[in-house]
């Protein structure tokens, strides 16, 4: 059984302020816009990990290990799926030949997108799960689905054109397809006038419009406790810019990771389903047991398939400027 506990109002005034004040710091840090390399990345994705993980330890000390492990495998599964937004943003900017100096402030607001979904989903889910128990039903089946397709229908092909935000924003709003700096609108002939950079950002918010209700769906299956889910996918998603910027050159060699994340989502409708039947919700250990060894067994196996890729490549780039 889930452990139930009363949070204050100040708890959820602490979470909300440190979430604020890390985004001020975060925007405060790349006000410039400079092209952002692998190791400043390598250290804020350090920093956003080191926060995540720090605040299933004050979770600890605050209600104890129950409370803090459902934390911690939220915000793994959470983490993890957000991999797969890595693959989907490297391919949109790919598309849109977004400027890497330019793709900071796109996955900045994006994020900020990302955290305004969630935090709406969370509290309609949670209300929906609350009040209509065969919700959980339908949520599993949805999670199923999703993992099944990530499996056998995994896609790497992005069309920006076929997306329906994109779309309707290039009909409603006069757009320019051009890049003016940094900047989302500019003024041309007196009117205010979208940029390419905007179209780049409403195509990412409208993606992970989309993986907000898979990722709330599948915390929800771990607990249903607003403020745990609220905090595992917050601190998930906040480390996203530097994640993207540390995997996008290796995205690559994850070959394998898409099995281990359809197994996650499937693994998350399973445990939302057996939730509304005598099974009941799994234990926390066992669910923490599942996240981490499918990671591991993922990742691992993803890093041994590609193993040489890089050396292969080097190679045949030599063989062709020869």
């Amino acid at each position: 059984m889930e452990q139930a506990f009363v949070v204050p109002w100040w708890a959820w005034a602490a979470l909300t302020v440190t979430i604020v004040v890390m985004l001020a710091i975060d925007l405060f840090m790349h006000r410039d816009g400079h092209e952002i390399g692998f190791r400043e990345a390598a250290v804020w994705s350090g920093v956003w990990i080191a926060v995540g993980l720090g605040f299933g330890v004050v979770l600890w000390a605050w209600q104890g290990g129950e409370v803090a492990g459902t934390y911690y495998a939220g915000y793994l599964i959470e983490k993890a799926l957000s991999v797969d937004n890595v693959f989907i943003f490297a391919m949109i900017f790919s598309a849109f030949a977004v400027p890497p100096a330019f793709q900071h402030k796109v996955l900045f607001w994006g994020v900020v997108g990302a955290l305004v979904f969630r935090l709406v989903f969370i509290f309609a889910g949670v209300a929906l799960l609350e009040t209509l128990s065969w919700t959980a039903v339908l949520l599993g089946a949805l999670l199923l689905y999703t993992g099944w397709k990530m499996a056998f229908k995994h896609s790497t092909d992005v069309d920006p054109d076929r997306n329906i935000m994109v779309r309707l924003v290039r009909r409603v709003i006069p757009t320019t397809p051009e890049y003016h700096g940094n900047r989302f609108f500019v003024r041309i002939d007196g009117r205010r006038t979208a940029t390419l950079l905007f179209v780049a950002l409403v195509a990412v918010e409208a993606t992970d419009l989309v993986f907000a209700i898979d990722s709330v769906a599948a915390v929800l299956a771990i607990t249903t406790t607003t403020f745990l889910v609220w905090a595992a996918n917050a601190f998930a998603v906040l480390g996203l810019r530097a994640l993207y910027f540390c995997l996008a050159g290796l995205l690559a060699r994850f070959v394998h990771l898409h099995y281990g994340l359809a197994f996650l989502l499937g693994f998350a409708g399973l445990k939302l389903i057996l939730s509304e039947t005598p099974v009941g919700k799994l234990p926390i250990p066992v669910t923490l047991g599942v996240i981490v060894a499918t990671l591991t067994v993922s990742i691992a196996s993803s890093l041994w398939a590609t193993r040489g890729a890089d050396r292969r490549e080097t190679a045949s780039t030599s063989g062709r400027t020869l």
